[in-house]
């Protein structure tokens, strides 16, 4: 069965998105938005995005991989932003299952048995 992906911008499409496949294993990866060149603001991101994506096959069949942009530097930077105040965020990279209080954070976003980890314990 495998697993699919899912990319989104900003909070209000993320929780629909996390709806619409509510029931199923949901990991969700956070990161700041891209230039024209496709190029993050944030260079964590670009660090963290080769090895997460790598780690993608080891999901459990049925999964659902939100790739989920953050916004711009200014907002995410902003303590009222939706996803600092909503789902807890503290930095970007952050990758999380979704419903769980198992997350990664930054740098741990950067070590592929981390990833790894989290995409196949219960």
């Amino acid at each position: 069965m495998g697993w699919e992906e899912k990319q989104v911008r900003g909070y209000p499409e993320f929780v629909q998105t996390a709806q619409r496949y509510h029931g199923r294993p949901i990991f969700a990866l956070f990161c700041g938005d891209k230039d024209a060149e496709g190029r993050s603001w944030c260079p964590d991101c670009v660090t963290a995005e080769p090895v997460v994506r790598k780690e993608l096959h080891n999901m459990p069949d049925e999964s659902v991989f939100i790739y989920c942009l953050v916004g711009d530097r200014a907002s995410w930077k902003d303590p009222n932003n939706e996803f600092r105040k909503n789902l807890k965020l503290t930095g970007v990279p952050t990758l999380l299952k979704y419903g769980t209080p198992q997350k990664l954070v930054e740098e741990e976003c950067f070590k592929a048995e981390l990833v790894r980890m989290l995409f196949t314990e219960d």
